[in-house]
């Protein structure tokens, strides 16, 4: 395929980068129309790297922040200017080269051939480049991904985390841009934004690769906010999709299965509480009161989840590029 006749964009977030910048940059291949590398206010050379090899190849644009707005923030910026240049594919490019950018033809492709309206890589696919991951990142990424397609509702991908991603410009078009989350939750942020609108994801397998750099995400961090995140993320997206954009028998559901099950467990535990600090036997009718609503609150609320499961995004939003 001739991608030399599409307006593909690249964004480049940089952020401590000034090692690896420059080869990212000339690694990237003559049919990427524009590259946007946008500076995160780093406190290194990276900006000024930047501006010597933008002298020598006249795609290149840089944007600069006068403060750090993380890597969503950055991305937010190349976004922009991308659909200003009228790009029809835009495509994220990490500045501290762990992303093969010659596996950049699996993105589009998707894409152009309207298969997908968003495409990412999947590091999960590939077992031997798994073997290279740091362990560490290895069950963090198993946990998150389970953990986001619950809150973003495509339960058919996985490596949520994965920064190697394309998407098509009229999708990126009518996503709410600033409420894009700016910090390390910014795929997982766009992946819930996604799903509102009704695109068809696509992972691709795609190996990273780890060369001993040092990742700006840190542990405590993923651990005091994601959680927090990814349960705002999973109750916005259940009341939008259940409530407000459609009306379903999930909606049914999950009107009946939660009360049940939430008068179930107070209730209960209530009684428990209460004969138990009586030291006398509860009556027959006051355990199975609480113990049928559990039972049939859980099983209303599967039949919700199931629902769930099958409502993931199937039809493009977007059609071919000629």
């Amino acid at each position: 395929m001739d991608f030399r006749k599409f307006r593909v964009a690249a964004v480049i977030p940089a952020y401590r980068v000034e090692k690896d910048i420059q080869t990212v940059i000339s690694g990237l291949p003559t049919y990427i129309r524009h590259i946007i590398v946008v500076d995160d206010a780093s406190p290194d050379s990276t900006s000024d790297l930047v501006t010597a090899s933008a002298k020598k190849d006249k795609r290149i644009i840089l944007i600069c922040h006068r403060q750090n707005q993380g890597v969503g923030g950055a991305m937010v910026s190349g976004f922009k200017k991308a659909l200003e240049l009228d790009a029809q594919i835009v495509v994220k490019i990490d500045g501290d080269g762990q992303m093969d950018v010659s596996r950049l033809p699996s993105l589009l492709e998707p894409l152009i051939l309207g298969h997908a309206d968003y495409v990412k890589g999947n590091r999960f696919r590939d077992f031997q480049a798994l073997q290279k991951m740091p362990w560490i990142r290895r069950v963090g990424n198993m946990a998150l991904g389970f953990l986001s397609k619950a809150a973003t509702g495509y339960w058919n991908i996985f490596d949520p985390t994965n920064g190697f991603l394309a998407i098509r410009a009229e999708v990126l078009a009518q996503l709410p841009l600033d409420r894009i989350d700016k910090t390390y939750f910014f795929e997982t942020s766009m992946l819930a934004n996604l799903y509102l609108i009704g695109a068809v994801i696509r992972d691709v397998a795609m190996p990273a690769r780890y060369q001993g750099e040092v990742s700006n995400l840190l542990i405590h961090r993923v651990l005091l906010e994601f959680p927090v995140k990814l349960f705002s993320t999973f109750i916005r997206r259940m009341w939008l999709k259940n409530f407000i954009y459609d009306f379903s028998m999930a909606s049914i559901y999950l009107i009946f299965g939660l009360p049940l099950l939430l008068f179930g467990l107070i209730f209960g535990s209530v009684k428990w509480i209460q004969y138990a600090s009586q030291n006398i036997p509860a009556p027959t009718g006051t355990v199975m009161l609480p113990t049928l609503s559990v039972l049939l609150g859980i099983q209303i609320l599967l039949s919700a989840v199931e629902i769930d499961l099958h409502s993931v995004p199937k039809e493009p939003l977007t059609f071919p590029l000629s």
